[in-house]
């Protein structure tokens, strides 16, 4: 028979209950700090998810305007012969919060705040206070939609194409010569006696003209020819202006469809421009490589300053680009912020722009004008 093994004697120092007593209360004490803890998570986690005051902008998707965004090409042209290419033209994006329908949270500032290539401001800094997202919108989308067509006018007139215009006056400039003079739904034929046939037909004449001199404007009013004469202002970059705003209707000789969803405003001009350009020249501009860049466009192919430069760039790397081109206007913001790794070429217009594209798809851009301090 196998003995049971002896049972040692409880220490003297050890507790011991009944079992039909009742077990030892909690103290009050220990309930006020379970409670505390519980509420101070929970209100944690509440401050995380609340919105605060804040916009955060990150560096946002790229799209090459070369390719395909969900099976459909960026740029589709008809009435024109189209040629292959091997690179890729990345225009590039800034993702936000803090708008209205996106409210940004503290999680979202302190990610902004530790991250390099972010920034962190007082929403008000970036969104009109009263403005609804669906106006937001709206305004994103005409900005995408008149840049899409600046840019077509713009690489067509590059290659050689003109593109005639009706010239149709949409309002004046408060305190010029022209308002009072030249009325909304006048469209503009002539200036100084030269028929306007094009926008840029117009830009090229004011050019040539001395800021504060008299210029004579024909215009179609209630079907008959008016002549105005207008005493032109000065544009911020020193030439003349008249002081109207003009909404043109253009009769495109080539069928330029542009196609993109989820992004608006106008700085993808640039690159939609030298997509343009690419896609109708038989040599192959890019040469294989993966060039970013960014840029408001005018018909006239002047590039234009953009926000978020700093956003942009990063996002550029990150999708492979090892060139971008930058605004000449934005210089200031890209100096001591380029991301190692990404080549930065200024840019004024859309013909700097589309040599330096040539350069740098031939392995020749050692000597292209880079931001710099001075």
């Amino acid at each position: 028979m196998l003995e049971q093994p002896p049972v040692p004697p409880v220490p003297d120092d050890v507790p011991s209950y009944d079992v039909d007593e009742p077990a030892p209360r909690t103290s009050p004490r220990s309930i006020v700090l379970s409670v505390g803890l519980l509420s101070s998570a929970l209100l944690l986690a509440g401050l995380i998810v609340l919105p605060v005051p804040f916009a955060v902008n990150s560096p946002g998707p790229t799209r090459n305007v070369l390719g395909e965004h969900d099976g459909t090409p960026l740029i589709q042209i008809s009435g024109a012969d189209t040629y292959p290419t091997t690179g890729d033209l990345r225009l590039v994006t800034v993702s936000g919060t803090g708008g209205p329908g996106f409210p940004s949270t503290i999680r979202d500032v302190v990610t902004g705040w530790l991250s390099p290539s972010s920034v962190v401001l007082p929403v008000e800094l970036l969104y009109p206070p009263d403005a609804s997202q669906d106006e937001i919108d709206q305004s994103n989308n005409a900005e995408m939609v008149s840049s899409q067509e600046n840019a077509t006018v713009a690489a067509l007139t590059e290659l050689g194409y003109e593109v005639p215009a009706t010239l149709v006056v949409a309002g004046t400039v408060t305190g010029t010569d022209a308002e009072g003079k030249v009325d909304k739904g006048d469209t503009i034929v002539a200036i100084d006696g030269i028929t306007v046939p094009d926008y840029t037909t117009l830009l090229d004449h004011l050019a040539q003209v001395d800021p504060g001199s008299t210029i004579t404007l024909t215009v179609t009013r209630a079907g008959q020819n008016v002549d105005v004469p207008v005493v032109t202002g000065t544009k911020p970059d020193g030439t003349a202006q008249i002081g109207i705003y003009i909404d043109p209707t253009f009769d495109f000789p080539v069928d330029v469809k542009i196609s993109i969803d989820n992004i608006g405003g106008p700085s993808a001009g640039t690159m939609f421009a030298l997509g343009i350009i690419d896609k109708m020249t038989s040599q192959d501009e890019t040469g294989g490589k993966n060039i970013a860049g960014t840029g408001t466009i005018d018909v006239n192919g002047d590039v234009g300053a953009i926000g978020g430069i700093r956003q942009k760039m990063p996002g550029a790397l990150r999708d492979g680009a090892t060139w971008f081109l930058a605004p000449a206007s934005n210089c200031d913001e890209v100096v001591g912020h380029v991301p190692a790794g990404l080549r930065v070429v200024k840019i004024s217009t859309l013909h700097e722009a589309r040599a330096d594209v040539e350069a740098i798809g031939a392995g020749k851009a050692d000597d292209l004008p880079t931001c710099t301090t001075s």
